[in-house]
C-alpha cells in the first residue's frame, strides 16, 4: 500500500495541496480527477520522490520515503511513473529507451520484455527508430512501455492520454489496460470519463483538497 498522509505543498503565496491524504494498494486502480493547476501533477511528483513535501508522510509498503526528516530517491521507491509529456532520452533509439529501465535482468530476459511490449503496443518496426523519427503518439506508446517494462508493483500516471485524438485515446487505453493489470495504479486526469470501466475508485482534488 502507498499511503500518502497531511501532505502540503506551497509555491509562494499559491498552495495548491493542502494536507492531502489518500492511499490505495496494490493491484488496486485510483483516479484522481482535477482541473488543470489544481496540483495533480505535483502530488504525483512528490510520490515518485522528485520533489519533497512541505509537510507530511509518505509510505510505502510500510516504509517510509517521506517525512521531515526522509526523502527516499525516485529510484529506490519501487514505483514507475508516466509523465505527461514523453520524456525520452533523445540519443537512444526506442528498444534502448526501454532497455535502461530492465538494466538488472539478464540480456535475453531484456530482450524478450522489449519484444513483447512493443509487439502490444504495435511499434515492433520502430524498435531502432529515434525519438525525434516517432510521431506525438508513438512517442508518447514509447514512454507508457518504458514506465511499465519493469513491472513495479505502483504506476504514477499524470495525463497520459493528454492531447490525443479518440482513436488514439482507445488504442493507448488498452496498452496501459493490458499491462497495469494487477499492479497499483494512480492514475490523474483532469477528464472523468478516461476512469470509467478502469478505476475501481475516483477521487477529486478541488482547492488543494481530495474528495470522493
Amino acid at each position: 500500500m502507498i499511503r500518502v498522509s497531511g501532505v502540503s505543498k506551497s509555491y509562494g503565496y499559491v498552495q495548491p495541496l493542502k494536507l492531502i491524504s489518500l492511499d490505495w494498494s496494490e493491484g488496486e486502480v485510483l483516479g484522481l480527477v482535477g482541473a488543470s493547476g489544481s496540483g495533480k501533477s505535483t502530488l504525483l511528483r512528490i510520490i515518485a520522490g522528485f520533489m519533497p513535501p512541505d509537510s507530511g508522510t509518505i509510505t510505502i509498503d510500510d516504509v517510509t520515503v517521506n517525512d521531515p526528516a526522509i526523502l527516499v530517491p525516485p529510484n529506490d521507491r519501487g514505483v514507475s511513473m508516466v509523465f505527461q509529456s514523453p520524456e525520452l532520452w533523445p540519443h537512444m533509439t526506442v528498444s534502448e529507451n526501454i532497455r535502461f529501465t530492465l538494466l538488472d535482468r539478464s540480456k535475453p530476459l531484456q530482450d524478450q520484455r522489449i519484444d513483447e511490449l512493443l509487439r502490444l503496443a504495435g511499434l515492433a518496426e520502430h524498435r531502432d527508430r529515434l525519438p525525434g523519427q516517432l510521431s506525438g503518439g508513438e512517442a508518447r506508446r514509447v514512454s507508457i512501455l518504458r514506465a511499465l517494462a519493469p513491472a513495479r508493483r505502483y504506476v504514477l500516471m499524470d495525463e497520459p492520454l493528454v492531447n490525443m485524438d479518440l482513436e488514439l485515446k482507445a488504442e493507448i487505453h488498452r496498452l496501459i489496460k493490458a499491462e497495469a493489470r494487477g499492479r497499483g495504479v494512480l492514475y490523474v486526469t483532469h477528464d472523468a470519463e478516461e476512469l470509467e470501466g478502469f478505476a475501481g475508485r475516483v477521487l477529486h482534488l478541488r482547492g488543494g483538497a481530495v474528495d470522493g
